[in-house]
């Protein structure tokens, strides 16, 4: 049954602060209290950031694309750089996820880098650092395949301690089916970087396979069920569309390239929620937690690159589907990265109209919050 939601305009643009941001005020209606939020931007004037991860209540690490890691400081409404890596910014690769643990923290990376030998190829790494100086630490797992296109990279320790990584196929269909190759997969480590001994294929790192370039991970907040954004084909076999939204189960087989769409064929596990023939180009996704929220408390973000706009779905863990989707801030941000919950209870996006693939605003890119007004 859809539940009967619609989200209303109630205010636009209206400067709360010169160079800080925008006023978007929303209300949400419809099945408890509803919610009026306001958006404003709490970083500008950054370059292609991918991923962030809190460290503290007003404290967070965020990764640039380029290969730097910069700490936001949002009681002093500043932000600037610790960390430089130096990576193989080529296309989509570069510096992508960053996951932190502990109150050190110790914290994890994933980039693209250039093999050592002398062939010059890309490869995913997830680098762990001891702290935020980012000068001593090892590399946990290495040679993941890499491409200019399709490297995945999302990282995140999960309610069960371990680290989590999504790779890309990296233009080569047919290593996501491969359980030799590394690629197209969701991984799971201990966080020293050796196997669990509870995965599902035993000695191996891989959790789930048949991922074309998954970008979004996330644990629902009471079952702990874990989540998974992932790009539909752009092309391939003549096909596009069909993003996808999954309910990533262990040693579960999601497809690609074999099936797109939910043809129900046994052997694959059909996504919950897909784009059909349209595009979302979905990358980071999050859960929003408590109550601060309202009617958002238990619902699925996820921030659309090509689609421009921050999705939102309700989740019926009982049925295991969709009960209501809908799209927010259609066109108002551009093109969007990553969405997390912060300490403080509110959302925090990253845009990324800097990639080569987006119109820049003013001020881009930039960190977004939205908090109830």
């Amino acid at each position: 049954m859809r539940v009967s939601r619609r989200l209303f305009l109630v205010a636009s643009s209206s400067v709360i602060a010169a160079g800080v941001g925008y006023l978007i005020g929303q209300r949400l209606l419809g099945g408890g209290r509803g919610v009026e939020s306001a958006v404003e931007a709490v970083a500008t004037g950054l370059v292609i950031p991918w991923s962030i991860s809190f460290i503290s209540e007003d404290e967070a690490l965020f990764t640039e694309r380029g290969g730097t890691i910069r700490l936001l400081d949002l009681s002093a409404g500043s932000h600037r750089v610790i960390g430089r890596i130096n990576v193989a910014h080529v296309g989509e690769g570069g510096l992508l996820g960053i996951a932190t643990w502990g109150p050190e923290p110790k914290v994890y990376t994933y980039y693209t880098a250039r093999s050592p030998d002398e062939s010059g190829q890309l490869v995913n790494r997830v680098h762990l650092w001891d702290d935020i100086t980012f000068r001593d630490g090892a590399v946990i797992i290495d040679n993941i395949p890499g491409a200019s296109i399709h490297n995945g990279g999302r990282i995140k320790i999960g309610p069960d301690g371990k680290l989590y990584a999504t790779t890309g196929d990296a233009a080569v269909m047919e290593s996501a089916q491969d359980p030799r190759s590394l690629a197209g997969k969701i991984l799971r480590l201990n966080l020293d970087g050796s196997v669990p001994i509870d995965n599902p294929f035993p000695g191996s790192p891989i959790y789930s396979l048949g991922h074309r370039n998954p970008q979004g991970l996330d644990w629902h907040p009471e079952t702990h069920q874990l989540y998974s954004t992932e790009h539909g084909p752009s092309g391939e076999r003549g096909l596009t569309g069909h993003d996808e939204l999954n309910r990533i189960l262990p040693g579960g087989n999601y497809g690609w390239p074999e099936v797109i769409g939910a043809p129900g064929i046994k052997k694959f596990q059909d996504p919950m929620y897909h784009s059909g023939n349209s595009t979302w180009a979905p990358s980071g996704c999050g859960f929003a937690k408590g109550q601060l929220l309202g009617d958002w408390s238990n619902n699925l973000f996820f921030a659309a690159l090509r689609g421009e706009h921050l999705h939102r779905v309700v989740i019926d863990e009982s049925n295991e589907s969709v009960a209501y989707a809908e799209k927010l801030y259609q066109g108002v941000f551009g093109r969007l990265r990553d969405v997390v919950q912060g300490p403080d209870g509110y959302l925090y996006i990253l845009t990324s109209n800097r990639d080569g693939r987006g119109v820049p605003r003013q001020n881009d890119d930039k960190i977004l919050r939205i908090k109830p007004r």
